[in-house]
């Protein structure tokens, strides 16, 4: 049984001012407050909202 591959991804640029959808991607990935970080799983889907937002988070 192999290990599941995992992504930290940290917030690193503040959502204010930018657009609702991405406030809401950014959010969907469970970040909160600037600096916030979370191990998520390695999906396509975790992945294409990190490309929606990449200019917001950096994965670690």
């Amino acid at each position: 049984m192999s290990e599941k591959k995992t992504l930290t991804v940290k917030l690193v640029k503040s959502v204010a001012g930018t657009r609702q959808p991405h406030r809401d991607t950014v959010r969907g990935l469970g970040l909160r407050k600037l600096g916030s970080e979370r191990t998520l799983e390695d999906t396509p889907a975790v992945r294409g909202m990190i490309n929606k937002v990449s200019y917001l988070v950096k994965v670690l």
